[in-house]
C-alpha cells in the first residue's frame, strides 16, 4: 500500500511589471521550481482585491501567492504599500476564519530577481503541503473540477487584471 505525496495547488498573482518577468527569467534561465503554481498575471499587485485570494482558496487552490514590485519600486507608485495593508487584513482575516494564514504569502521579486522567486515558489509549496489539503467545506472533491475553476479565474477576472492572459 502506497502513499500518495500531496500535491498542493497554489494560484500565484504576479506584477507585470516585475514578479511576471522574474518567472519569465526564471523560465527562460531553465531554473526549475515546483509546477504546482497556476500563474494569474495583474498589472500590480495593489490591484489584487482580497476577495480574489478568498475566491481562489474557495475554488480549491490550497495557497495563494501574491507577488509585486519591491517597496519604493512600484510602476504605480505607491500601490504595493496598499498591498502590504491588504495582506497584513487578509492573513488576520484567514486566522478568523480557522484557516492557516500561513496559506498567503506576499512575495516581492523585481524582473531580476528569477532564482529567488523560483526559490519562494518551493519554499511556499513545500510550506503548503506540510499544512495538508485546505479542505474547506462546500469545495467538491477531487474529480477535476477544482482545477477548472482554478483556470477559470482569469477569465472571471480578465477586466479587472487588465491584462489578457
Amino acid at each position: 500500500m502506497s502513499e500518495e505525496r500531496f500535491e498542493p495547488l497554489i494560484v500565484g498573482f504576479l506584477c507585470n511589471w516585475c514578479s511576471y518577468r522574474a518567472a519569465d527569467l526564471a523560465g527562460t534561465a531553465r531554473i526549475k521550481y515546483a509546477p504546482n503554481v497556476r500563474i494569474i498575471r495583474v498589472m500590480c499587485s495593489g490591484r489584487v482585491d482580497p476577495t480574489f485570494v478568498l475566491k481562489a482558496l474557495a475554488r480549491g487552490a490550497d495557497g495563494v501567492m501574491i507577488a509585486g514590485c519591491h517597496p519604493g519600486e512600484c510602476h504605480y507608485l505607491e500601490q504595493n504599500y496598499k498591498t502590504m495593508r491588504r495582506y497584513s487584513m487578509l492573513r488576520h482575516m484567514l486566522g478568523a476564519m480557522g484557516l492557516e494564514p500561513e496559506r498567503v504569502r506576499l512575495q516581492w521579486a523585481s524582473a531580476a530577481e528569477g532564482v529567488q522567486l523560483a526559490a519562494a515558489i518551493d519554499e511556499m509549496v513545500e510550506q503548503v503541503r506540510k499544512l495538508g489539503p485546505l479542505n474547506w467545506p462546500g469545495i467538491w472533491s477531487e474529480d477535476g473540477g477544482r482545477l477548472e475553476a482554478i483556470e477559470k479565474l482569469a477569465e472571471e477576472h480578465a477586466e479587472a487584471m487588465e491584462v489578457k492572459a
